[in-house]
C-alpha cells in the first residue's frame, strides 16, 4: 500500500473542525467518504492538526494509505470531484511508508485576520473578526515580539486542557508539555477599500496548544485597545496563569496556513 500526503484547503465555517465527530460535519469525514468511494472500503485519514469548529485552512495536511493503484494526478481530480465545494485538495504526493501528517510535522504557521473598520464588509463576516474600536498595532507588535523563542504557553491554552508537564520532553499519548518554540509572531496591516484596516497576525512555531492562537490574539487585542500594556502581556506569558489571559478570539478569523516537515526543525507537539 502506498502512503499519500494531501494538502487541503477549506472554509471551516460549516464544519465542527477537522477531526471526525459522531453527530457533526467534519473535514476528516468528508475526506474519508471521498476516499472510500475510490478505495472501495473505509480509509482512515490523519490530519496534521485538528483545527477547531469554524477555523479555516489554507494548507492543512492529511495522510492515509491506499491499495488502489490510481496515479497522483488522477487521485487529486477524483477527490475534488467527490468533495463538497468548501473543501479542496491542492496537491497529492506519495510519501515514504512511515510518513504521518501529524507525527511527522515539525512546525506550523497560523494567520489571524481582524477587520478593524467602522462597518464590516458582509463578504468578510465569515473570515475575520470585526473590531471597530481603534487598535494600537505598534503596541501589539511590541507585546507579540515577546512570544518568540521557547516559552511555557500555559497562559494561553484552553481552560479545560489537561495538566501539562513543564519541561522538554518528547510527547507521547501519555505525556504532554506546554513548552513551545515560536519562530514568527508579527502583526501586519493593510488599508481596506472604504476605510479601515485589515490586521493580520502571523505566528509560526513547533506546535500549538488548544485555543492557543485565538487566546493570544484575544489578549493582544487588549494590548491594542489599552486595557493591557506590552509589559503586562509578557508578565502574563511568564505567569502560566490562564485565568488572567484575555478572551478567546472568534474562530472565523483563524487560518492554518501551512505545515512544515523539515527534519532539522525541533518538535514539541
Amino acid at each position: 500500500m502506498r502512503t499519500f500526503k494531501l494538502t487541503v484547503s477549506y472554509d471551516g465555517t460549516d464544519f465542527s473542525g477537522f477531526q471526525r465527530q459522531a453527530n457533526a460535519r467534519s473535514v476528516q469525514a468528508e475526506l474519508e467518504s471521498a476516499l472510500a468511494a475510490i478505495e472501495g472500503k473505509h480509509v482512515t485519514v490523519a490530519g496534521a492538526g485538528r483545527t477547531d469548529s469554524g477555523v479555516h485552512a489554507l494548507g492543512q495536511v492529511a495522510s492515509f494509505k491506499l491499495a488502489n493503484t490510481i496515479a497522483e494526478h488522477d487521485l487529486l481530480r477524483a477527490l475534488n470531484a467527490k468533495l463538497p465545494e468548501d473543501v479542496r485538495v491542492l496537491s497529492v504526493d506519495v510519501e515514504a511508508p512511515g510518513f504521518n501528517a501529524r507525527f511527522s510535522a515539525r512546525s506550523k504557521m497560523y494567520r489571524y485576520r481582524i477587520s478593524n473598520t467602522r462597518v464590516m464588509s458582509p463578504f468578510q463576516r465569515r473570515f475575520a473578526w470585526h473590531i471597530s474600536r481603534a487598535l494600537d498595532v505598534e503596541a501589539m507588535n511590541h507585546a507579540a515580539h515577546g512570544l518568540l523563542g521557547e516559552h511555557d504557553f500555559s497562559s494561553f491554552q484552553a481552560k479545560t486542557s489537561p495538566p501539562t508537564r513543564k519541561g522538554r520532553v518528547q510527547p507521547t499519548l501519555e505525556t504532554r508539555t506546554s513548552i513551545r518554540t515560536m519562530t514568527r509572531a508579527i502583526w501586519l496591516e493593510e488599508p481596506l477599500a472604504g476605510g479601515g484596516r485589515l490586521l493580520t497576525f502571523e505566528i509560526a512555531g513547533t506546535g500549538f496548544l488548544k485555543y492557543m492562537v485565538r487566546t493570544i490574539v484575544g489578549t493582544l487585542v487588549e494590548v491594542g485597545d489599552g486595557r493591557r500594556t506590552p509589559a503586562s502581556f509578557l508578565e502574563l506569558l511568564s505567569s502560566a496563569d490562564r485565568a488572567s489571559a484575555g478572551p478567546t478570539a472568534p474562530p472565523s478569523g483563524l487560518y492554518l496556513v501551512r505545515v512544515d516537515y523539515d527534519a532539522a526543525a525541533p518538535v514539541s507537539f
